[in-house]
């Protein structure tokens, strides 16, 4: 069960992907989380960096979608005038959620990448579905609600289990 909170890459934040990369190994889309992956818990737009970054995305040929647990009133301002889609109050790590964007995007899970800053929703979820999923790290910890500060202490209950079986490592941050 820990096995399945393991990421396959890690990464401090989404502007450290290398998106050529990823795109030469066959990946097509992004479903990415919002709150503490692409901005703060409480950041209501994107910061100028971030909107670079979305273009660069969609230069570099993926197609992205925001997959949050969040409500639509949160979701949809933040992405609506960015043009981006996204699936609100997605209750991950369910299934639905994560089917629902690869259908969005056309795409098939061999070719989808899942970007988050949480290892119960992100990484669960999309390891479940076979996504190649992507742990970076949270932006805002002090701007979290209850319900992500238990799935922190759940994480850091799972990561002591994973390092004692020699299956975490700290410095596996690629740059």
């Amino acid at each position: 069960m820990f096995e399945m909170l393991i990421p396959k890459m890690k990464v401090k934040t989404v502007f450290d992907l290398d998106l050529e990369r990823l795109y030469s190994q066959g990946f097509r889309g992004i479903i990415t989380d919002l709150d503490n992956t692409l901005v703060g818990a409480k950041a209501p737009l994107a910061t100028p960096e971030l909107i670079a970054w979305f273009e660069k995305v969609k230069k570099a040929g993926f197609q992205l979608v925001i997959v949050s647990n969040n409500q639509m009133a949160r979701v949809s301002t933040f992405a609506t005038p960015l043009d981006i889609r996204f699936v609100h109050e997605a209750r991950k790590p369910s299934n639905a959620p994560f089917r629902k964007a690869m259908q969005m995007m056309d795409l098939k899970s061999e070719e989808t990448i899942v970007v988050g800053d949480q290892m119960l929703t992100d990484v669960y979820g999309g390891n479940r579905l076979g996504l190649f999923t992507v742990l970076v790290l949270p932006i805002s910890i002090q701007d979290e609600g209850w319900g992500t500060r238990m799935n922190r202490r759940l994480e850091k209950i799972a990561l002591a289990r994973l390092r004692k079986k020699g299956l975490w490592l700290e410095e596996e941050h690629q740059q």
